[in-house]
């Protein structure tokens, strides 16, 4: 395992939601739909964003919490990071767009031997 992938996944780090063109509720709720999101990573060098696809029952919730005027929500979410598969996990502040967050590192399915 690579350096960045052990550092990010031992204890909770700045994160950020990362929404082009402007952050606002609307544009957050079209990535939540869409089911894919960018998490900014924001004290590695130079930040690191990744691109999360996220868990479908995660993605609903999280548009209800929109919706609804909710203060946060959770990103959770698969991707591989330097050739190691991970799961991200972000709770995200609705005011700011930021957060604290995690990787998780996915144990791949032992090959039959």
């Amino acid at each position: 395992m690579n350096d960045l992938v052990k550092r990010l996944s031992e204890g909770s780090h700045p994160v950020e939601i990362v929404i082009r063109p402007e952050r606002n509720a609307q544009s957050l709720k079209e990535c939540l739909e869409r089911r894919y999101v960018h998490v900014k990573f924001t004290e590695t060098r130079g930040g690191t964003t990744l691109g999360v696809k996220m868990d479908e029952s995660v993605s609903r919730e999280a548009v209800t919490a929109v919706d609804s005027g909710a203060k946060a929500i959770r990103v959770v979410g698969d991707l591989t990071l330097d050739y190691v598969p991970v799961r991200c996990v972000a709770d995200i502040d609705l005011t700011t767009y930021q957060g604290t967050g995690h990787l998780d590192v996915v144990a791949e399915a032992a090959s039959p031997g």
